[in-house]
């Protein structure tokens, strides 16, 4: 039987969803050949098995957990909290898209409806034929009211133009123009960004934003760019804040980027805040870049007050420093504040609107750059050979291709840059982003979906640490939207030393999962595929229902009673 002792609380942990093509192992291809764990590990040594689980991807692993749950031995119903996709979603901007989506057909049909052929919008007039098809007593047309008022009185845009932009943009029926944002919805993403993001820091007007694929295609989008313009080359160093979302382990090792990667750690015993050691080694100009998720994954926590001042005093010592943050779960930490408001000038932010609106399947996100920035300044200093060579590329496009800045070397990239026309989010995509984003600034500062969500993810936290008889971690700068968990110190601490040494000894992290799976039908991810510690596992709290989490402690724990029995018989 366990002996239930209260622990002090153990980190939290999370991540984004996964970057499938960049899913390969950091050591060598080869490991992509071990696709079905389960079958490798049952002929494994244990010592080859410990190299396997370094080798291969967390997210490899964790598929084959989902086929092993599938006909688990216990008979349960599958709880699969390895995956990072919400259980809910957001309704308010669904219902407008759909709404607009019917107004905007209705204005086509008016210069053109022969059967299922219609014209394009009149913008003449728009702005009053708008107001005349809403009816104020309906919620959604309310909603849309209210979204357009928003545009043209606080963010003094035209009427007639704001509607015709939505209108053409929600059809469909043009590309994006300009090719990087459609001009008003730039304008509505960025003061997104500063409600949400920016922690009271005014820099929506100081910003360009390139729409994008989700987080996953921003993050493809900045390393091809930075690399084929000469920013980041073979065998330079870039720090990663550790642990991290496995596919920036892995990047620099891909698609021949050969950088070098130096981990900048943060640990459990400091709350995963980043120590002024390990800070430090931003100070060297050998660091060219430095990657981080903030709030960060797996820790699920937000960089403190404290550390972004000491960041920003790292940035005065290496004034070249490239940051990129990646700022998905910002909006489930109360008063959240990117590293981008406080060094708006070294730093790339890439934002995502899938999680917390549920919408991955939109793949929907964004790049945001100062209009200052250091890549535009490394840009004008780089070898006349290689300016020389990047004019010729970029002039096909442009008639003063030095001066094209670095955003818009992004937005021509992910064309190859002879497509640059063609570039840009799908126009409908982006009309959603913006009603997402008006969804949040009509509220004028107190967003009840952001507070429902937050406390949606908070309350199943709580109950799995509960069940789990482990100390909830209170503190502001927790997301809890994963949770990391260590089984080693959860046996340790709920039955003795010897029998988590036995485990130790007895069993892989990838034994664990898998037999999670097979027998249990839980599925959890490989928390040292984030750089995490051994014997770790990511539990997300996004996709199943508070009892899910009730029922999942009991399983993992009649998993570890199963494992008990078995080390007294030994």
């Amino acid at each position: 039987m366990k002996k239930y002792i209260k622990p002090a609380g153990l980190a939290l942990a999370f991540a984004i969803v996964s970057i499938s093509f960049f899913a390969c192992s950091r050591a060598n291809d080869d490991s992509l050949k071990l696709r079905n764990v389960g079958k490798y590990e049952q002929t494994m040594t244990k010592d080859a098995a410990v190299q396997m689980e370094k080798e291969i991807g967390a997210f490899e692993i964790t598929a084959e957990q989902r086929e092993l749950a599938k006909e688990n031995i216990g008979g349960y119903k599958v709880i699969d909290a390895g995956r990072g996709n919400p259980n809910w979603i957001n309704t308010k901007a669904r219902f407008a898209f759909t709404r607009f989506m019917n107004f905007a057909l209705s204005e086509c049909q008016r210069t053109l409806n022969n059967g299922d052929m219609a014209g394009h919008a009149d913008k003449s007039g728009i702005g009053e034929r708008f107001d005349k098809s809403m009816n104020p007593a309906d919620k959604t047309d309310a909603f849309l009211i209210k979204a357009i008022d928003y545009c043209v009185k606080n963010l003094n845009m035209n009427k007639d133009e704001i509607v015709y932009e939505l209108v053409c943009g929600i059809i469909g029926d043009f590309y994006p123009s300009p090719s990087r944002c459609l001009k008003n919805t730039e304008v509505i993403l960025n003061h997104y960004l500063e409600s949400v993001l920016y922690n009271g820091k005014k820099l929506a007007d100081q910003t360009y934003v390139l729409p994008t694929e989700g987080g996953s295609a921003a993050m493809c989008y900045i390393f091809h760019t930075l690399s084929h313009n000469k920013l980041l080359k073979p065998g330079d160093k870039i720090a990663i804040a550790t642990p991290i979302f496995t596919p920036y382990l892995q990047i620099p090792s891909v698609n021949n980027y050969g950088l070098v990667s130096i981990d900048v750690a943060s640990e459990d015993k400091t709350n995963w805040d980043i120590s002024d050691k390990e800070l430090a080694k931003l100070e060297s100009k050998e660091i060219k870049a430095f990657f981080l998720v903030n709030p960060s994954n797996p820790a699920s926590h937000a960089l403190s007050d404290a550390t972004l001042k000491k960041l920003e005093e790292v940035v005065k010592k290496n004034p070249d420093l490239i940051i990129l943050t990646d700022d998905v779960y910002g909006t489930f930490v109360n008063s959240f504040e990117t590293v981008y408001a406080r060094i708006p000038y070294n730093t790339i932010l890439v934002y995502s609107y899938s999680k917390l609106y549920g919408a991955t399947g939109w793949r929907i996100g964004l790049i945001a750059t100062n209009k200052d920035n250091v890549m535009d300044k490394l840009l004008a200093r780089l070898p006349a050979k290689d300016k020389n060579e990047l004019n010729k590329e970029y002039s096909i496009v442009t008639a003063e291709p030095e001066s094209m800045k670095f955003i818009d070397r992004v937005a021509a990239d992910s064309r190859s840059i002879g497509l640059y026309h063609t570039s840009g989010l799908s126009t409908p995509s982006q009309v959603f982003m913006s009603l997402i984003a008006l969804t949040n600034l009509v509220e004028g500062g107190k967003d009840l979906y952001i507070e429902q969500s937050n406390e949606l993810v908070r309350q199943r936290y709580i109950t799995l640490m509960s069940e789990l008889h482990l100390e909830a971690d209170a503190s502001d700068e927790n997301a809890s939207y994963y949770t990391l968990i260590n089984v080693n110190d959860l046996i340790k601490r709920n039955y003795d030393e010897k029998f988590a040494s036995w485990k130790i000894a007895n069993k892989t992290d990838i034994q664990f999962l898998n037999d999670l799976a097979k027998k249990k039908g839980v599925v959890l991810m490989y928390g040292p595929g984030f750089d995490a510690q051994p014997g770790t596992v990511r539990i997300s709290l996004a996709n199943n229902n508070e009892e899910d989490y009730k029922e999942l402690a009991r399983r993992l724990f009649e998993l570890l009673d199963e494992y008990h029995k078995e080390y007294i018989a030994q």
